[in-house]
């Protein structure tokens, strides 16, 4: 058995611990050559003293700084970088084989690509890389001859039950019909729409069945974050848009389906933990342990599927109508959502008011095909302008 020399992109975040909790137990499989965070410096300086990387990525010099100090003093020789360039050198320079893409937001982009062209196999936890840059990415992934792994729960769901090369295939092969997102509906699916006014960050972070940052379980309770994986299954799996359905699933027990024609639907369960996919993720076609406790149904008492109601998540449609626009929708709608979100926790936007300000941006600037990493990123920073402009409008 060869051992898996892998790159954690993001590696200080709940993704990059768990992934480096599964290494941890199996130390005869996986090899961490490299690894990277942005802020969390001392966080940083206990992995690598625990992995020892070939190289280690930080945001800024300061952060190199500190970093190379804290290494010296544990004599140890990993290469210390900063800055954008050096988080794609974590990627080509590393002689890794797999990379799990974890880091959040924009950052991500250009190291996710790279990994797509150097043909490494790919463990996708990073959504910006199919929402804001769909097309490009899958195009990178086929130029590059890698293999794309996703990780996200219900992606890496509908991934265990689709059959084996699908997404190789023309669409309409296989027999498959239909895919189902499962979505918890967050701590607000049961409240009245009046009621929703009143909100604070501390209620909307408070998910009842993940463990998540502050970010994704805002998304998570306005459902963005389901509209968004609705985005990125577009593109993994090749299916038309009014074939991928969302479903409110409060127990998180199934983490999504797939209807074939036949009749059959195939739905992967699991507690809800992130670890199980990441495991699938890192030793595919095999699985180990993950080191996830045992499901047992004996203790459930019901499983219950609803559909969503817009009204109460307009997130959810808005996330429908930017992939239909596709193109650059995409990207504006994540880049407005970003801003809305982070003015929803710091500033006291009113929690309604998130989904106002992504429509508003949506409706202010047009969509255009992507084209390239530079294109998308320019129009994510006029997004998040035109967002910016509009809260402080919404303020005076």
């Amino acid at each position: 058995m060869s051992v898996k020399r892998v790159a954690i992109l993001g590696s200080t975040g709940s993704i990059g611990m768990n992934t480096l909790e599964v290494i941890r137990a199996h130390p005869e499989r996986f090899k961490v050559v490299a690894l990277t965070a942005a802020q969390k410096i001392e966080r940083l300086a206990e992995q690598c003293a625990e992995f020892k990387p070939a190289i280690a990525v930080v945001a800024d010099e300061a952060g190199a700084v500190r970093l190379r100090q804290m290494l010296q003093e544990k004599n140890l020789s990993t290469q210390v970088l900063f800055g954008a360039e050096a988080l794609i050198s974590a990627v080509v320079d590393s002689g890794c084989d797999t990379v799990m893409a974890a880091i959040v937001g924009a950052a991500g982009l250009a190291p996710t690509l790279a990994a797509a062209r150097a043909g490494k196999r790919v463990l996708l936890a990073n959504k910006e890389a199919l929402v804001m840059s769909g097309d490009l990415f899958m195009q990178a992934m086929l130029a590059g001859g890698g293999e794309l792994l996703p990780i996200d729960s219900e992606h890496n769901a509908i991934f265990q039950c689709l059959p084996n090369g699908f997404t190789n295939h023309p669409q309409g092969q296989h027999g498959v019909e239909e895919l189902w997102l499962t979505a918890s509906g967050g701590p607000f699916r049961d409240l009245a729409l009046a009621d929703l006014a009143s909100i604070t960050p501390e209620q909307a972070c408070a998910h009842p069945n993940w463990v998540m940052g502050r970010k994704i379980s805002v998304d998570s309770a306005t459902m963005m974050n389901k509209g968004l994986e609705v985005i990125e299954a577009f593109w993994l799996f090749g299916l038309p848009l009014e074939k991928i359905k969302v479903l409110i699933h409060p127990q998180s027990v199934v983490h999504s389906m797939v209807r074939y024609r036949d009749g059959s639907v195939l739905a992967q369960m699991g507690q809800p933990d992130m670890r199980t996919p990441i495991a699938y993720g890192l030793a595919y076609p095999e699985r180990i342990n993950a080191g996830v406790a045992p499901l047992d149904l004996t203790q459930l008492a019901m499983l219950s599927f609803t559909e969503p109601d817009t009204k109460q998540f307009p997130c959810l449609a808005l996330a429908f109508s930017a992939a239909a626009a596709g193109g650059t929708a995409p990207t504006i709608l994540n880049a407005a959502n970003e801003i809305a979100v982070a003015a929803f926790l710091d500033m006291g936007l009113p929690y309604l008011q998130i989904s106002q300000v992504v429509e508003q941006v949506l409706n202010q600037i047009d969509s255009a095909p992507a084209t390239s990493i530079e294109q998308i990123l320019a129009v994510d920073t006029a997004a998040r302008l035109a967002a910016q402009n509009y809260i402080r409008d919404l303020r005076h």
